[in-house]
C-alpha cells in the first residue's frame, strides 16, 4: 500500500471513530433524558367526578372536575399508602354564596327527598391541617367539615355536618357531628346545631380563655390517622356509621322527617349552654327536611375565619388571615387541608337536577 492510500485510510479510520463518539454521545444524552411527570388528576384516584361540582377555595364554582387541578385548593397527592386527592382551604378569601367560611368542596350535581330517599355517601381520609389560630373560646376554630348534607330549598339548612377539630400543642382531636334545625316559619335567625361526639368531644367542649385549651381527648383522633364514614338516607331515616383502625365503630341514627325539637322545652341542654344565649332559640317545623330536596357535599370546609368573636361566640373565630394573603395563610399553617383515599356515592331514582342551588349561589363575594 502506497503513502497516499495510508493516509486515506487513517483518515477514514479517524472519521469513523468521531462518528461513534458523537453518535455514543448523543445516545447518552437521549437516555440520560427525564420525561416529565405526568399529572395525576383526583378524577382518576376517585372516579365519582361526574356525580359533583367543585366549588374552589376562591369562591368559584369550576364544575365538574374530571381531568382537573387547580395546585392552591384541588390536586393529588402520593404517600406509602397510595394516591389521595387533596382538597385545601385557608382561613380568609372568596366564600360561596352566603357562607363566612372558605370550602374547597364538592356539591352534589342533584337532589333528593329524604322521605324517598335511598342515598348513600362514603370516604376514607384523613386530616392533614386545621388552623393554627383562632380564639379557643370560638367552638368553630380549629375545625373543618369534611361531610355534609345539604338543604337545596328554602333556608338552605343543613341536616348533616361532620366535624374534624384540633386544639394547637394537642396529639389528637375530635371527630364529631351535627344536626342543624330546619327552622319553622320565615325568620331563619334562630336556627341552632346539636352535636353528637364521634371519638374525642363533641362542639360544645371550648378554651376557658382564648388562648388556653381544655384537655386533650383520649379516645381523638390524629392529624395524618385514617378514619371512614358512610352516610345513608332511606325512607326519612339517617344512619352514621364512622370506622378507624384502633377505635370503637361508631353508629348513629336520626331522623329526618319527623322532629323532635318542635317546642323551645325540646331544646337540648348543650344548646340552651351554646345557643340560646346568642338568641339562637328557634323551634323546628314539625315534618322537619320533608319535602325539601337535599344534597352530599364532602372535601374541606374550613370552619375557621377571621371575624370577630363578638360577633357570634360559636362561629367567629378571630383567626389570622394576613388580608386574605394565601400564601401567607399557607406558610404559617393558616388553613384546613384535607386528604380523601377513597369515596362512593349511591344516587336514588327520584333525584332531581340540583342547578336551581347553584345558579343562587355561584357569586363570588
Amino acid at each position: 500500500m502506497n503513502r497516499k492510500n495510508i493516509v486515506s485510510v487513517s483518515k477514514l479510520f479517524i472519521f469513523g471513530i468521531l462518528i461513534t463518539l458523537i453518535s455514543c454521545k448523543n445516545s447518552d444524552k437521549k437516555t440520560d433524558k427525564k420525561e416529565a411527570p405526568k399529572t395525576v388528576y383526583a378524577s382518576k384516584v376517585i372516579p365519582f367526578f361526574d356525580h359533583w361540582k367543585l366549588i374552589l377555595g376562591n369562591g368559584k364554582n369550576v364544575g365538574i372536575a374530571n381531568n382537573f387541578e387547580d395546585k392552591d385548593f384541588f390536586f393529588t397527592e402520593k404517600d406509602k399508602d397510595g394516591e389521595w386527592v387533596v382538597f385545601k382551604a385557608p382561613n380568609a378569601g372568596n366564600t360561596h354564596g352566603t357562607s363566612n367560611n372558605i370550602r374547597t368542596e364538592l356539591a352534589q350535581t342533584k337532589k333528593w327527598y329524604p322521605k324517598t330517599a335511598n342515598d348513600k355517601l362514603t370516604a376514607t381520609l384523613k386530616v392533614m391541617n386545621v388552623s393554627s389560630t383562632g380564639d379557643a373560646r370560638v367552638a368553630a376554630s380549629h375545625a373543618v367539615v369534611i361531610g355534609q348534607i345539604h338543604s337545596a330549598d328554602k333556608h338552605e339548612n343543613e341536616p348533616l355536618k361532620i366535624f374534624y377539630k384540633k386544639f394547637p400543642g394537642h396529639t389528637k382531636g375530635s371527630v364529631f357531628w351535627h344536626y342543624e334545625i330546619n327552622t319553622a316559619g320565615d325568620d331563619n335567625s334562630g336556627r341552632w346545631d346539636y352535636s353528637s361526639a364521634v371519638w374525642g368531644n363533641d362542639f360544645s367542649v371550648v378554651g376557658e380563655t382564648a388562648n388556653t385549651y381544655p384537655e386533650e381527648p383520649k379516645d381523638g383522633i390524629a392529624l395524618g390517622e385514617e378514619f371512614s364514614y358512610e352516610v345513608e338516607v332511606k325512607y326519612g331515616i339517617m344512619n352514621l356509621k364512622f370506622t378507624s383502625k384502633g377505635h370503637e365503630t361508631k353508629t348513629f341514627t336520626k331522623n329526618l322527617i319527623a322532629s323532635e325539637y318542635t317546642t323551645k322545652a325540646n331544646i337540648p341542654e348543650q344548646t340552651q349552654k351554646l345557643f340560646v344565649p346568642m338568641g339562637q332559640d328557634g323551634v323546628e317545623r314539625k315534618e322537619a327536611y320533608t319535602g325539601e330536596g337535599c344534597f352530599f357535599k364532602l372535601g374541606a370546609y374550613n370552619q375557621t375565619n377571621g371575624k370577630s368573636p363578638e360577633i357570634n361566640k360559636n362561629w367567629c373565630s378571630g383567626a389570622e388571615t394576613h388580608g386574605g394573603d394565601l400564601k401567607k395563610q399557607y406558610a404559617d399553617g393558616n388553613y384546613a387541608e384535607v386528604w380523601f383515599k377513597n369515596g362512593s356515592i349511591s344516587i336514588s331514582d327520584n333525584a332531581v337536577s340540583n342547578d336551581g342551588y347553584f345558579n343562587k349561589n355561584d357569586k363570588v363575594k
